[in-house]
């Protein structure tokens, strides 16, 4: 009588014969990639073909000039782009939308437990979702939970992307939320609130906590009548980028207003966040700075649903116009552009639609690819590892139906996933 396969077993075993053909014995984590066409990460190449041996990308190219790793196991990707890892530039593992929780809730109710399960599975999500790399903006009250989260992703405890993590993020003191409360109450808040006095020994303690990189409000909604205002003066961003610097650390910046933005521009933060109120000014300047625009195009739009916005029909909000804008006038400028989304806002696992709003708001498809690959790793100072296939590189893989060079919805369509030369995630 034959003992029936257990589910486990017969889940590997539909992985691995996910489009593959064995035509010998294949050696552990040696695979020669056989799809429709390839993404490098610059253009899109017909016919050719990748090989991967254990961690990294060996080979890549049209197949007569392409040596498969010995024993290497083909898989076949009909139809499919073959691509990098894909890049979030901005997200909030630890956020959920705030459709099914108001922010303020999310900080106050929510225990870090139960936060930490959460961001768990949204850490999924995305890596299914095939983006590879994420770098995280905040835990939003969730103290230093992402140093824990990346630690069980890297030991191989939970699947999730690599993570690059800010933690707490540094805010002004009086400038940041949850707001509304009696002077005798003293709630947690979303983020670090500093001062002059204390800015460096907060940017240390984030460090040594296992910041990646400092992250500034360097203008919030805290002015007379609730508007965006600057938060620090230049020389505390100065004081706060210098201090970051000293440890190899960049330091990014959450800007809304055109004064925020200068002023975090002039002290030397490498990417601004949101961006909504750059002037042709403040983006030359950030051009000629070298520093990068995080559009965030995704959670203005989520936001605005939420309350209420019925897209394509009625008036087009302000605030979208204004988005527009200021994304046209940073690219007239020069300044290069990064992908995220703050996926949390919205749903994780959804980090493409911020892609296809990159194009719906004037990008073509193929800039949108290279900035959510390898201007996103170059960005990040990871382009010695991920961010676009060639060897030597971390073999972080996504395979997509269709073409989104064409079409940038196709990159929706995930059918397989690699990270490090392993399988993460398919969709035969």
């Amino acid at each position: 009588m034959r003992c029936p396969i257990h589910p486990v077993l017969a889940g590997i075993a539909a992985v691995l014969s996910f489009s593959a053909t064995l035509a010998q014995e294949p050696a552990e984590n040696a695979y020669l990639l056989r799809p429709e066409r390839v993404f490098d990460g610059r253009e899109i190449h017909d016919g050719w073909v990748v090989a991967v041996h254990l961690d990294r990308i060996v080979g890549v190219g049209p197949q007569d000039r392409v040596e498969a790793p010995g024993k290497a196991r083909t898989i076949e990707l009909p139809g499919m782009t073959l691509m990098p890892g894909l890049i979030e530039g901005h997200a909030h593992l630890f956020l959920h939308p705030y459709d099914e929780t108001t922010w303020n809730d999310q900080v106050l109710r929510e225990s870090q437990a139960y936060r930490v399960v959460r961001a768990t599975r949204h850490a999924r999500a995305t890596l299914e979702a095939g983006f590879t790399t994420v770098r995280d903006l905040g835990t939003e009250g969730a103290g230093y939970a992402d140093a824990g989260l990346k630690r069980a992703i890297d030991e191989g405890i939970v699947p999730g992307p690599r993570l690059l993590i800010s933690s707490k993020a540094i805010v002004a003191t009086g400038a940041y939320g949850p707001k509304g409360f009696a002077p005798s109450v003293d709630p947690p808040l979303g983020a670090e609130p500093a001062d002059a006095g204390e800015l460096v020994r907060v940017v240390r303690d984030q460090i040594g906590h296992g910041a990646d990189f400092i992250k500034v409000y360097a203008d919030y909604r805290w002015g007379p009548g609730g508007e965006a205002r600057p938060t620090f003066s230049l020389a505390e961003l100065e004081l706060i980028v210098a201090t970051a610097r000293s440890s190899g650390r960049p330091t990014v910046a959450h800007a809304a207003t055109a004064e925020g933005m200068r002023r975090a521009t002039l002290a030397g933060v490498e990417t601004i966040e949101h961006g909504d109120g750059g002037t042709p000014a403040v983006f030359a300047l950030m051009a000629e700075r070298g520093v990068a625009l995080c559009p965030t195009i995704a959670a203005g739009e989520a936001v605005l649903g939420y309350r209420g916005w019925i897209k394509g029909s009625g008036e087009t909000p302000d605030r979208v116009i204004q988005k527009k804008a200021s994304l046209d006038a940073a690219r007239a400028a020069g300044v290069t552009i990064c992908m995220g989304g703050d996926a949390g806002v919205f749903d994780h696992g959804d980090n493409g639609w911020e892609m296809e709003l990159m194009v719906e708001y004037g990008m073509t498809p193929i800039d949108v690819l290279r900035a959510a690959t390898r201007i996103n790793a170059e960005l990040f100072h990871l382009d010695d590892r991920v961010g676009s296939i060639e060897p030597g590189l971390l073999a972080d893989l996504v395979a997509v139906e269709g073409n989104p060079a064409e079409d940038i919805s196709d990159v929706r369509a995930v059918r397989f996933v690699m990270k490090g030369g392993e399988i993460v995630f398919t969709d035969p």
